[in-house]
């Protein structure tokens, strides 16, 4: 269908006026769809540019600024520093550091995500002490 084709007398001919209105199907904008609000969305949103605390899969774990994020828990934090793993127990954090700066997260791989200010290590109750009897 032609809309704004016009006869020589500079009218709409009442061929293509009949298919004026009517949309071409497949034409014109593709219908809007609703973005879900997804609760993990919701919830990374509150953290946006503040510090974070990042466990990693294999036991990495980093902290940084978050500046973004995506469905797949990508994230992109700035001024990233990472904890160094202890190198006899992969799962035990050392006090080194190193700076990484801004870093991309895969969020196949991230299993935690906390506010860095609110983190506090705590003592496994699942361990049992030496000194206790089985």
């Amino acid at each position: 269908t032609l809309i704004g084709l016009v006869d020589l007398r500079g009218t709409l001919t009442s061929r293509h006026m009949a298919s004026a209105g009517k949309p071409k199907s497949g034409s014109g904008p593709p219908p809007e769809k609703k973005r879900k609000e997804t609760l993990l969305s919701a919830e990374l949103g509150k953290y946006l540019d503040k510090r974070v605390r990042v466990k990693l899969q294999g036991g990495r774990e980093a902290a940084g600024i978050l500046k973004g994020y995506d469905q797949l828990l990508n994230l992109v934090l700035d001024g990233t520093v990472e904890f160094i793993q202890d190198p006899d127990d992969a799962y035990k954090l050392t006090e080194e550091t190193r700076n990484l700066g801004l870093v991309v997260c895969r969020g196949t791989a991230v299993v935690l995500v906390c506010p860095a200010d609110s983190m506090e290590p705590i003592a496994n109750p699942f361990i049992q002490q030496q000194d206790e009897p089985l």
